[in-house]
């Protein structure tokens, strides 16, 4: 388990103590960060460029949070005036995006920038990177990000069924001044952090985690430490690059309309004109899946 904390500390370019795993797939930390972040009327906003912001806004309801959005336009990121824009309006406690939507293929990019506006309002910055991280760069700490999950099954490459989370100084300091209890015993962090010997002292016991999910989860994080984030990054971009390039001369174009904010993990491509997306995808469903 000391072993898995530092490849995620590596992998997220973090040197955050509170690093561990939430034993469930991608929604599960998708809970952990908004259940341990929010209370009742708490303003959160969601920066939206497809499903994902709407699928955590459902949960944050739940914990008693005064939901908000900002929205994009289909197929493009939102700009850094659109976001300060709903911070001076909404002044939320919590701002939640994703860094690649996987039902658009698009991926939001100056995450820096939301850091530093993030800090100037006093507001928790969540970044979803379940579809993103190893395709694309991401600096936990460079850019001021106070909360992360991903993917086990993703660019990594481990079995789903666990989810590397980290949570900043920042961060826990909110969470262990909460006026109540985080609402779900088993993501609390303070607990899960225990467990993960995240603190000192001596480790608790918290809940039964999957050994072969760890020992998958391991050795995934190890091929990536051997190869070097950077190669893992520039490959799954060279591959991205070469699919659209091939799918531009089969006459085919990309969702995305700006090429410097396509997620290179997902690539969506528009259905031509005249042609039924239901046919598309049923026949790709039978055929390749």
């Amino acid at each position: 388990m000391d072993d898995i904390k530092e490849g995620i500390k590596y992998i997220f370019q973090t040197r955050n103590e509170a690093t561990m795993c939430i034993s469930g797939s991608g929604h599960a930390g998708m809970e952990a960060a908004l259940c341990n972040l929010l209370e009742d009327g708490d303003v959160i906003l969601f920066g939206s460029t497809g499903i994902w912001g709407h699928r955590a806004a459902e949960m944050a309801k739940r914990y008693g949070g005064d939901v908000r959005f900002v929205e994009s336009r289909f197929g493009r990121s939102l700009n850094l005036d659109e976001i300060e824009f709903a911070f001076e309006g909404h002044k939320p406690a919590v701002f939640f995006l994703a860094q690649g939507d996987s039902s658009t293929g698009v991926m939001q990019t100056q995450l820096k920038e939301i850091g530093e506006i993030c800090r100037k309002y006093n507001c928790l910055f969540v970044v979803d990177t379940v579809a993103s991280l190893g395709g694309t760069e991401f600096y936990m700490d460079r850019w001021q990000v106070d909360v992360t999950y991903t993917g086990s099954q993703k660019v990594l490459g481990a079995p789903p069924g666990i989810t590397p989370i980290s949570f900043s100084k920042r961060a826990m300091k909110h969470i262990v001044s909460r006026k109540s209890k985080v609402k779900v015993y088993y993501f609390d962090a303070t607990l899960v952090g225990q467990y993960w010997n995240c603190f000192g002292g001596s480790r608790i016991y918290h809940h039964t985690i999957s050994s072969t999910l760890l020992y998958g989860l391991r050795e995934a994080l190890a091929q990536i430490c051997a190869q070097g984030l950077q190669a893992v990054i520039k490959r799954h971009q060279q591959c991205s690059d070469r699919l659209q390039h091939g799918l531009s001369e089969l006459g085919l174009e990309m969702f995305v309309p700006n090429v410097a904010v396509r997620l290179p993990t997902v690539n969506t491509v528009k259905i031509p004109v005249g042609v039924d997306w239901r046919k598309v995808a049923d026949y790709t469903m039978r055929k390749y899946v």
